[in-house]
Protein backbone atom coordinates (compact mmCIF):
# COMPACT_ATOMS: atom_id res chain seq x y z
CA UNK A 1 0.00 0.00 0.00
CA UNK A 2 1.46 3.35 -0.98
CA UNK A 3 2.42 5.50 1.85
CA UNK A 4 1.94 3.05 4.18
CA UNK A 5 4.40 3.89 7.14
CA UNK A 6 7.33 2.40 9.73
CA UNK A 7 6.13 4.02 12.89
CA UNK A 8 8.50 4.36 15.84
CA UNK A 9 7.97 1.99 19.01
CA UNK A 10 7.60 3.72 22.01
CA UNK A 11 6.68 7.30 20.58
CA UNK A 12 10.66 8.40 20.58
CA UNK A 13 11.31 11.16 18.34
CA UNK A 14 15.08 12.77 17.34
CA UNK A 15 15.29 16.03 19.46
CA UNK A 16 16.66 17.85 16.19
CA UNK A 17 15.96 21.88 16.34
CA UNK A 18 13.69 23.28 14.22
CA UNK A 19 11.80 26.12 13.99
CA UNK A 20 9.00 27.01 16.25
CA UNK A 21 8.34 30.03 15.05
CA UNK A 22 6.24 30.24 11.61
CA UNK A 23 6.94 26.96 10.83
CA UNK A 24 5.82 26.12 7.07
CA UNK A 25 2.80 24.26 8.39
CA UNK A 26 -0.01 23.56 10.85
CA UNK A 27 -1.13 20.52 11.58
CA UNK A 28 -4.29 20.97 13.62
CA UNK A 29 -5.96 17.57 14.98
CA UNK A 30 -9.39 17.71 16.74
CA UNK A 31 -9.88 14.78 19.00
CA UNK A 32 -13.00 13.19 20.59
CA UNK A 33 -12.68 9.61 22.40
CA UNK A 34 -10.13 8.41 19.94
CA UNK A 35 -7.46 6.76 21.91
CA UNK A 36 -7.33 3.76 19.76
CA UNK A 37 -6.04 5.88 16.97
CA UNK A 38 -4.56 9.02 17.63
CA UNK A 39 -1.11 8.03 17.85
CA UNK A 40 -1.41 6.70 14.22
CA UNK A 41 -2.25 9.91 12.98
CA UNK A 42 0.28 12.06 15.03
CA UNK A 43 2.68 9.94 14.59
CA UNK A 44 2.22 10.45 10.60
CA UNK A 45 2.27 13.58 10.86
CA UNK A 46 5.48 14.29 13.18
CA UNK A 47 7.33 12.14 10.86
CA UNK A 48 6.78 13.97 7.58
CA UNK A 49 9.80 14.56 5.26
CA UNK A 50 8.78 18.30 5.64
CA UNK A 51 9.99 18.54 9.17
CA UNK A 52 9.60 22.03 9.48
CA UNK A 53 6.09 21.84 11.11
CA UNK A 54 4.32 22.29 14.46
CA UNK A 55 1.12 19.54 15.42
CA UNK A 56 -1.67 21.28 17.47
CA UNK A 57 -3.97 18.32 19.11
CA UNK A 58 -6.96 19.54 20.69
CA UNK A 59 -8.92 17.33 23.05
CA UNK A 60 -12.50 17.93 23.12
CA UNK A 61 -13.25 16.54 26.49
CA UNK A 62 -12.66 12.91 25.89
CA UNK A 63 -13.87 10.45 28.31
CA UNK A 64 -11.02 7.81 27.35
CA UNK A 65 -7.09 8.12 27.28
CA UNK A 66 -6.95 10.18 24.44
CA UNK A 67 -5.24 12.66 26.07
CA UNK A 68 -2.39 10.58 27.87
CA UNK A 69 -1.95 8.87 24.45
CA UNK A 70 -1.27 12.85 22.70
CA UNK A 71 1.06 13.51 25.66
CA UNK A 72 3.21 10.37 25.49
CA UNK A 73 5.06 11.86 22.09
CA UNK A 74 7.94 13.64 23.16
CA UNK A 75 8.81 15.67 20.14
CA UNK A 76 8.61 19.56 20.84
CA UNK A 77 6.67 20.46 17.76
CA UNK A 78 3.62 18.48 19.28
CA UNK A 79 0.95 21.00 21.44
CA UNK A 80 -2.17 19.16 23.06
CA UNK A 81 -4.73 21.65 24.11
CA UNK A 82 -7.75 20.05 26.25
CA UNK A 83 -11.51 21.39 26.55
CA UNK A 84 -12.79 20.44 29.58
CA UNK A 85 -15.99 19.80 28.19
CA UNK A 86 -17.29 18.60 24.26
CA UNK A 87 -17.93 21.48 22.39
CA UNK A 88 -17.53 19.85 19.12
CA UNK A 89 -15.00 19.33 16.15
CA UNK A 90 -15.54 23.01 14.64
CA UNK A 91 -14.83 24.98 18.02
CA UNK A 92 -11.69 22.85 18.68
CA UNK A 93 -10.23 23.29 15.09
CA UNK A 94 -11.17 27.02 15.85
CA UNK A 95 -9.07 26.99 18.95
CA UNK A 96 -6.08 24.92 17.38
CA UNK A 97 -6.57 27.77 14.21
CA UNK A 98 -6.17 30.82 16.77
CA UNK A 99 -2.70 29.29 18.27
CA UNK A 100 -1.44 27.96 14.84
CA UNK A 101 1.82 29.88 13.54
CA UNK A 102 2.13 27.87 10.63
CA UNK A 103 2.37 29.41 7.02
CA UNK A 104 -0.16 26.92 5.99
CA UNK A 105 -3.08 25.11 7.80
CA UNK A 106 -3.74 21.12 7.67
CA UNK A 107 -6.22 19.61 8.61
CA UNK A 108 -5.65 15.87 10.33
CA UNK A 109 -8.73 14.10 11.78
CA UNK A 110 -7.50 12.04 14.32
CA UNK A 111 -8.54 8.78 13.13
CA UNK A 112 -6.73 9.29 10.17
CA UNK A 113 -3.18 9.58 8.41
CA UNK A 114 -0.67 11.09 5.96
CA UNK A 115 1.57 9.88 3.64
CA UNK A 116 5.11 10.75 4.89
CA UNK A 117 5.67 13.06 1.85
CA UNK A 118 2.05 14.45 1.91
CA UNK A 119 2.89 17.90 3.54
CA UNK A 120 6.29 18.57 1.37
CA UNK A 121 4.29 17.42 -2.18
CA UNK A 122 1.33 19.91 -1.50
CA UNK A 123 3.54 23.07 -0.14
CA UNK A 124 5.52 22.42 -3.17
CA UNK A 125 2.63 22.25 -5.49
CA UNK A 126 0.87 25.30 -3.86
CA UNK A 127 3.85 27.18 -4.52
CA UNK A 128 3.94 26.77 -7.74
CA UNK A 129 0.63 27.91 -8.91
CA UNK A 130 0.46 30.45 -6.36
CA UNK A 131 -2.55 28.60 -4.55
CA UNK A 132 -4.44 29.89 -1.63
CA UNK A 133 -5.79 26.10 -0.90
CA UNK A 134 -5.10 22.96 -2.08
CA UNK A 135 -6.06 19.49 -1.85
CA UNK A 136 -5.08 15.79 -2.75
CA UNK A 137 -7.15 12.91 -3.80
CA UNK A 138 -8.11 10.31 -0.99
CA UNK A 139 -7.63 7.09 -0.08
CA UNK A 140 -10.46 5.71 1.11
CA UNK A 141 -10.38 2.59 4.18
CA UNK A 142 -13.11 0.85 5.62
CA UNK A 143 -13.31 -0.02 9.33
CA UNK A 144 -10.78 -2.73 10.11
CA UNK A 145 -9.29 -2.63 6.61
CA UNK A 146 -5.79 -2.61 5.69
CA UNK A 147 -5.67 -1.49 2.50
CA UNK A 148 -7.77 1.12 0.55
CA UNK A 149 -10.89 0.05 -1.02
CA UNK A 150 -10.40 2.75 -3.41
CA UNK A 151 -9.75 6.68 -3.50
CA UNK A 152 -12.28 9.84 -3.81
CA UNK A 153 -11.41 10.78 -7.99
CA UNK A 154 -11.81 7.17 -8.64
CA UNK A 155 -15.27 6.86 -7.11
CA UNK A 156 -16.85 10.18 -9.04
CA UNK A 157 -15.42 8.14 -12.25
CA UNK A 158 -14.26 11.34 -13.15
CA UNK A 159 -10.76 10.79 -14.25
CA UNK A 160 -8.42 13.43 -13.28
CA UNK A 161 -4.47 13.06 -14.54
CA UNK A 162 -2.95 16.48 -13.36
CA UNK A 163 -3.27 19.35 -11.07
CA UNK A 164 -6.56 21.23 -11.51
CA UNK A 165 -8.02 24.29 -10.36
CA UNK A 166 -11.44 24.18 -8.38
CA UNK A 167 -14.03 27.13 -9.04
CA UNK A 168 -16.94 27.32 -6.56
CA UNK A 169 -19.29 26.19 -8.93
CA UNK A 170 -17.76 23.46 -9.73
CA UNK A 171 -17.61 22.61 -6.19
CA UNK A 172 -20.54 22.68 -5.17
CA UNK A 173 -22.39 20.59 -8.69
CA UNK A 174 -19.64 17.40 -7.92
CA UNK A 175 -20.72 17.48 -4.15
CA UNK A 176 -24.44 16.75 -3.98
CA UNK A 177 -25.64 14.34 -1.33
CA UNK A 178 -25.65 10.56 -2.44
CA UNK A 179 -25.06 11.69 -6.00
CA UNK A 180 -21.62 10.81 -8.20
CA UNK A 181 -19.00 13.13 -7.57
CA UNK A 182 -16.13 14.48 -6.57
CA UNK A 183 -17.08 15.28 -3.03
CA UNK A 184 -14.36 17.42 -2.11
CA UNK A 185 -16.29 18.15 0.84
CA UNK A 186 -14.53 15.43 2.16
CA UNK A 187 -11.36 16.48 1.21
CA UNK A 188 -8.43 17.73 3.71
CA UNK A 189 -7.36 21.14 1.86
CA UNK A 190 -3.97 22.78 2.96
CA UNK A 191 -4.93 26.69 3.57
CA UNK A 192 -3.02 29.79 3.53
CA UNK A 193 -3.17 30.88 6.90
CA UNK A 194 -2.49 34.29 5.53
CA UNK A 195 -5.69 34.08 3.45
CA UNK A 196 -7.81 32.93 6.44
CA UNK A 197 -6.77 35.49 8.62
CA UNK A 198 -7.09 38.18 6.26
CA UNK A 199 -11.00 37.31 5.63
CA UNK A 200 -11.44 36.29 9.43
CA UNK A 201 -12.68 32.49 8.13
CA UNK A 202 -13.10 29.96 11.08
CA UNK A 203 -15.14 27.20 11.15
CA UNK A 204 -18.84 27.47 11.64
CA UNK A 205 -19.82 25.85 15.53
CA UNK A 206 -23.20 25.47 14.73
CA UNK A 207 -22.26 22.74 12.44
CA UNK A 208 -21.10 19.72 13.65
CA UNK A 209 -21.31 17.56 10.90
CA UNK A 210 -19.81 18.60 6.75
CA UNK A 211 -17.65 21.47 8.32
CA UNK A 212 -14.69 20.95 5.97
CA UNK A 213 -17.40 21.28 2.90
CA UNK A 214 -18.79 24.71 4.50
CA UNK A 215 -15.08 26.49 5.39
CA UNK A 216 -14.14 25.71 1.82
CA UNK A 217 -17.51 27.37 0.93
CA UNK A 218 -16.16 30.86 3.10
CA UNK A 219 -12.71 30.00 1.29
CA UNK A 220 -13.84 29.89 -2.31
CA UNK A 221 -16.89 32.87 -1.68
CA UNK A 222 -14.12 35.23 -0.78
CA UNK A 223 -11.63 34.21 -4.14
CA UNK A 224 -9.12 31.43 -2.92
CA UNK A 225 -7.24 29.63 -5.62
CA UNK A 226 -8.31 26.15 -4.82
CA UNK A 227 -6.04 23.42 -6.89
CA UNK A 228 -6.61 20.03 -6.66
CA UNK A 229 -3.54 17.46 -6.76
CA UNK A 230 -5.07 14.04 -8.32
CA UNK A 231 -2.49 11.73 -6.15
CA UNK A 232 -3.51 10.79 -3.32
CA UNK A 233 -1.41 11.50 -0.08
CA UNK A 234 -4.33 11.28 2.73
CA UNK A 235 -5.88 7.98 4.40
CA UNK A 236 -9.52 9.03 5.12
CA UNK A 237 -10.93 6.02 7.82
CA UNK A 238 -14.43 4.83 8.25
CA UNK A 239 -14.89 3.40 11.07
CA UNK A 240 -18.47 2.86 12.98
CA UNK A 241 -18.25 5.31 15.71
CA UNK A 242 -17.63 8.30 13.35
CA UNK A 243 -19.78 11.18 12.36
CA UNK A 244 -20.18 9.76 9.00
CA UNK A 245 -22.08 6.38 10.48
CA UNK A 246 -24.67 8.52 12.56
CA UNK A 247 -27.97 9.69 11.96
CA UNK A 248 -28.07 11.45 8.88
CA UNK A 249 -31.19 13.50 10.04
CA UNK A 250 -28.72 15.96 12.26
CA UNK A 251 -26.43 16.40 9.11
CA UNK A 252 -29.12 16.85 6.26
CA UNK A 253 -30.08 19.71 8.24
CA UNK A 254 -27.38 21.56 8.91
CA UNK A 255 -26.69 21.29 5.76
CA UNK A 256 -30.45 22.85 4.55
CA UNK A 257 -29.92 25.34 7.54
CA UNK A 258 -26.23 26.02 6.01
CA UNK A 259 -27.14 26.34 2.24
CA UNK A 260 -30.30 28.56 3.24
CA UNK A 261 -27.51 31.27 4.65
CA UNK A 262 -25.66 31.11 2.29
CA UNK A 263 -28.22 31.97 -0.58
CA UNK A 264 -28.92 34.94 1.16
CA UNK A 265 -25.58 36.71 1.01
CA UNK A 266 -25.58 39.11 -1.72
CA UNK A 267 -22.56 37.98 -3.55
CA UNK A 268 -24.07 34.59 -4.01
CA UNK A 269 -27.12 36.44 -5.52
CA UNK A 270 -25.21 38.07 -7.95
CA UNK A 271 -24.00 34.39 -8.80
CA UNK A 272 -26.62 32.84 -10.63
CA UNK A 273 -24.86 30.00 -11.66
CA UNK A 274 -23.87 29.49 -7.91
CA UNK A 275 -27.51 30.27 -6.90
CA UNK A 276 -28.73 27.14 -9.27
CA UNK A 277 -26.18 24.84 -7.72
CA UNK A 278 -26.88 25.52 -4.63
CA UNK A 279 -30.72 25.51 -4.97
CA UNK A 280 -30.49 22.09 -6.39
CA UNK A 281 -28.18 20.74 -3.75
CA UNK A 282 -30.60 22.19 -1.28
CA UNK A 283 -33.86 20.25 -2.84
CA UNK A 284 -31.59 17.13 -3.03
CA UNK A 285 -31.03 17.60 0.57
CA UNK A 286 -34.61 18.24 1.73
CA UNK A 287 -35.99 15.31 -0.40
CA UNK A 288 -33.66 13.26 1.42
CA UNK A 289 -34.12 14.64 4.72
CA UNK A 290 -38.04 14.03 4.52
CA UNK A 291 -37.52 10.63 3.58
CA UNK A 292 -34.69 9.65 5.96
CA UNK A 293 -37.18 11.48 9.48
CA UNK A 294 -39.48 8.97 8.31
CA UNK A 295 -37.11 6.26 7.92
CA UNK A 296 -35.38 6.63 10.85
CA UNK A 297 -38.25 6.36 13.24
CA UNK A 298 -39.15 3.15 12.04
CA UNK A 299 -35.81 1.26 12.25
CA UNK A 300 -35.91 2.60 16.05
CA UNK A 301 -39.61 1.55 16.33
CA UNK A 302 -41.07 5.24 16.82
CA UNK A 303 -44.19 4.64 15.00
CA UNK A 304 -46.17 7.66 15.89
CA UNK A 305 -42.98 9.52 15.19
CA UNK A 306 -43.02 8.06 11.69
CA UNK A 307 -46.78 8.18 11.07
CA UNK A 308 -46.69 12.51 11.62
CA UNK A 309 -43.44 12.62 9.64
CA UNK A 310 -45.35 11.24 6.52
CA UNK A 311 -48.64 13.02 7.00
CA UNK A 312 -45.94 16.28 6.79
CA UNK A 313 -44.22 14.48 3.84
CA UNK A 314 -47.60 12.56 1.86
CA UNK A 315 -44.77 12.26 -1.08
CA UNK A 316 -42.73 9.57 1.00
CA UNK A 317 -44.02 6.67 -0.35
CA UNK A 318 -43.96 7.61 -4.26
CA UNK A 319 -40.21 8.25 -2.65
CA UNK A 320 -40.01 5.30 -1.06
CA UNK A 321 -41.07 3.04 -3.98
CA UNK A 322 -38.57 4.87 -6.36
CA UNK A 323 -35.58 3.63 -3.79
CA UNK A 324 -37.50 0.18 -3.36
CA UNK A 325 -35.24 -1.84 -5.94
CA UNK A 326 -31.89 -0.23 -4.59
CA UNK A 327 -33.51 -1.36 -1.09
CA UNK A 328 -33.39 -4.87 -2.10
CA UNK A 329 -30.52 -4.82 -4.29
CA UNK A 330 -28.94 -3.78 -1.33
CA UNK A 331 -29.68 -6.64 0.96
CA UNK A 332 -29.59 -9.21 -1.52
CA UNK A 333 -25.60 -7.70 -1.75
CA UNK A 334 -25.42 -8.05 2.03
CA UNK A 335 -27.26 -11.35 3.01
CA UNK A 336 -27.26 -13.55 0.19
CA UNK A 337 -23.20 -12.27 -1.59
CA UNK A 338 -21.67 -11.14 1.56
CA UNK A 339 -21.23 -8.35 0.04
CA UNK A 340 -20.53 -5.69 3.71
CA UNK A 341 -20.39 -2.36 1.75
CA UNK A 342 -23.78 -2.54 0.16
CA UNK A 343 -24.86 -0.47 3.01
CA UNK A 344 -22.65 2.46 2.58
CA UNK A 345 -23.41 5.40 0.91
CA UNK A 346 -20.52 4.73 -1.24
CA UNK A 347 -22.34 1.91 -2.84
CA UNK A 348 -25.36 3.78 -3.51
CA UNK A 349 -23.33 5.96 -5.53
CA UNK A 350 -21.50 3.74 -7.58
CA UNK A 351 -25.00 1.92 -8.42
CA UNK A 352 -26.09 5.31 -9.64
CA UNK A 353 -22.93 5.95 -11.51
CA UNK A 354 -23.68 2.62 -13.00
CA UNK A 355 -26.50 3.38 -14.10
CA UNK A 356 -26.35 6.57 -15.29
CA UNK A 357 -22.85 5.97 -17.82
Amino acid sequence: MVGVLAFLPNHVVSSQEFSFVNPKVSVIIPAYNTEAYIAKAIESALYQTLRDIEVIVVDDGSSDQTVEVAKSFTDQRLKVIVNEQNLGSAAARNRALRVAQGEWIAVLDSDDWYAPERLEKLVSLANEVNADMIADDLYLIKDRATSPWSTLIQESGKPIEKIIPIDIVYFVETDVYAQPGLHLGLSKPLFKREFLLKHGIEYDEDIRMGQDFWLDMKCLIKGARFFLEPKPYYFYYSRPGSLVHQSQVPRLNQYCNATNSFIQQEIVKKNPALMRALSYNLAVSKKNLAYFQVVEPIKQGKWLTALTEIIKNPRFFSDFISRFKNIIGRRIQYYLMGNTSSFDISYNIEKKRKTTN
